[in-house]
């Protein structure tokens, strides 16, 4: 990607000057390193990121330098990542399916903490050193969150026990994760994964050494900012009640750490009573839209910088490929007097913007452009 720094701290100054023809990413480390100072003091517990969010250079290093010290890694290429941006991070490898020589890659990076979900998976692990941390991943049917992550991942309650069991017996440090799913907003899934968790523990005789509450955090898509403080607090409660002497509390998010961090631009390229064309879709930093309701907070400018007022009309927004299936599943509520060449600016795109970029058709959003704190 290339990048670019400008002192401004409103993106509409750069499009009046600069006139981008490409999508552009507004970065601002400001508030990425507040949010990361956010979850530091007030999660009840120890911070890491899901580098899967986004593992663009200046977000891994902005997080460093503000406090996060240990990231979630998913592959060798999240794990160089993190080395080259923070080299004394610590690594938590909890993608719980890995081969061969992506375990002897983590073991070489020296990953701290691993995770598994079946005894297959285990038995790859059979080479990491006495007292490394290993965590069984718990899955319940819970709701609360746009998609569930147990479909893929995770052990029910008895395998759960069975694998703790396992994992003591073979000299290592046990753990348990969970992961709750993709925008959680109610305190009441982690609170109920935390009992399910101590139960299993106490079912297996082990205790645990750390209990990872995973991410599904939520970002702000919708008109009102999430209430993180009152999951926050959900958690501590439930890990004071469920266990005797809790285990240290451990979260990994992404998204929620990520995402304000981040606007997306993109410009007009056609409009027509029912429909537009941007010159971005479902196949670059938009991907993520097919599966999640579409973003709030939507603003649209002219190429001058004035806000364009009109009364919204829903339209088809379509993406800039050959595709047909280059569109947004919901119709967008944008304003009646948009213009071909405006710019259509959407905050809270940090997460999984920029990572979900393929390339197709030789679009997609690469441009960063940081902006300057706020005074």
């Amino acid at each position: 990607m290339t990048t670019h720094d400008i002192p401004a701290t409103d993106p509409v100054a750069h499009l009046v000057r600069r006139r981008p023809d490409a999508p552009v990413f507004f970065f601002r480390p400001d508030r990425l390193a507040e949010t990361a100072r956010r979850f530091r003091a007030e999660f009840p517990g120890q911070v890491t990121y899901a580098v899967k969010a986004n593992p663009a250079p200046e977000i891994l290093e902005t997080l460093a330098s503000a406090g996060i010290a240990a990231f979630d890694v998913a592959s060798p290429e999240e794990m160089a990542r993190v080395r080259a941006a923070a080299p004394g991070a610590v690594l938590h490898y909890n993608n719980p399916v890995r081969s061969g020589d992506e375990i002897a890659a983590g073991r070489a990076r020296g990953v701290a903490s691993w995770s598994v979900d079946r005894a297959s998976e285990l038995d790859k692990l059979s080479a990491l050193a006495p007292g490394t941390e290993v965590s069984v991943r718990l899955r319940l049917p819970v709701a609360g969150a746009v998609y569930d992550f147990g479909a893929k991942f995770g052990a029910d309650p008895d395998v759960a026990a069975e694998l703790l069991r396992q994992v003591a017996a073979r000299g290592l440090t046990p753990s348990m994760t969970f992961h709750p799913g993709t925008q959680c907003t109610d305190g009441a899934a982690w609170a109920r994964y935390i009992h399910a968790a101590a139960d299993v523990a106490a079912r297996a005789c082990v205790p645990l050494a750390r209990l990872n509450v995973g991410g599904g955090f939520p970002s702000h898509r919708d008109a009102d900012a999430p209430d993180l403080a009152r999951i926050f607090d959900a958690i501590g409660s439930a890990a004071r009640t469920a266990f005797d002497a809790p285990p240290t509390l451990l979260c990994e998010p992404g998204r929620a750490m990520v995402a304000e961090a981040v606007t997306l631009c993109l410009r007009v390229k056609a409009t027509g009573a029912e429909a537009i064309t941007l010159n971005d879709g479902v196949y670059g930093a938009l991907g993520e839209w097919r599966d999640l309701p579409p973003a709030a907070r939507i603003r649209v400018v002219s190429p001058d910088g004035a806000a364009r007022r009109g009364d919204p009309v829903r339209r088809v927004v379509f993406g800039p490929t050959c595709d047909s299936l280059d569109r947004l599943p919901d119709a967008l509520p944008l304003p009646g007097d948009v213009a071909e060449g405006d710019y259509v600016l959407i905050p809270g795109m940090g997460a999984y913007g920029a990572a979900l970029v393929t390339g197709f058709n030789g679009y997609g959003a690469r441009d960063v452009v940081t902006l300057g704190a706020a005074e």
